[in-house]
């Protein structure tokens, strides 16, 4: 199972400590979400984001901002739901980058395999302080449910759980069939935010 790192700013850590210590402890994945960020901040952060992702070989997404990617050098974008469709990022983006899309049901799925998504992240699993506006949590028995119905439909997208996620969830998730996890809060919180990150990175290796 694959680990997505999602940026986070904490009154210890900004966005680009967040990014730097998933990456040392071997995160690959790093989507870079700043909510209410000014476009100056987009900038200079996106930049510091962008370079420490290129110096470890590492995926670096954007959150919500197509008109940002380019100018980042970003290998892609995540969009919510609230965002610009994913058929129209890609014809803003062409075919190279990765664009992402977020659900909370089946039917969210559907549509984003429809409009060309090359991954899904689904949820939440339960409740999180990182994210406003939650939709109705999934669980272990939501995302059985939603795999189900991929399997059914022929959908083959990546499917990344996110949501209040912690290391013990782990190898229950994986019973459910999910490609991936992405956390944000549990790593941030740790004491050693690199341990944690090794830690989980151990443990999905397992798995």
């Amino acid at each position: 199972m694959q680990l997505q790192f999602i940026t986070h700013y904490t009154e210890q850590y900004s966005y680009t400590d967040s990014a730097r210590m998933a990456l040392e402890g071997g995160c690959r994945w790093i989507q870079l979400r700043m909510k209410k960020a000014s476009p100056e901040e987009w900038e200079k952060t996106g930049k510091a984001v962008g370079d420490l992702c290129r110096q470890y070989g590492a995926t670096f997404i954007l959150d919500d901002h197509v008109e940002w990617v380019r100018k980042l050098q970003a290998d892609g974008v995540h969009l919510g739901k609230n965002d610009m469709p994913i058929d129209e990022a890609r014809k803003c983006l062409g075919p190279k980058y990765l664009i992402g899309g977020t659900a909370n049901t089946l039917e969210d799925i559907l549509t984003h395999a429809r409009r060309g998504a090359d991954y899904i992240g689904c949820g939440p699993f339960r409740f999180t302080t990182t994210k406003e506006n939650l939709a109705p949590t999934l669980g272990l028995e939501g995302y059985r449910r939603i795999k189900a119905g991929m399997k059914e439909q022929g959908i083959r997208l990546p499917l990344i759980a996110i949501g209040g996620i912690t290391r013990d969830d782990l190898p229950a998730l994986a019973g459910t069939g999910v490609d991936g996890i992405a956390l944000s809060g549990t790593i941030l919180r740790a004491e050693s935010p690199v341990e944690e990150t090794r830690r989980i990175i151990q443990a999905l290796s397992t798995l």
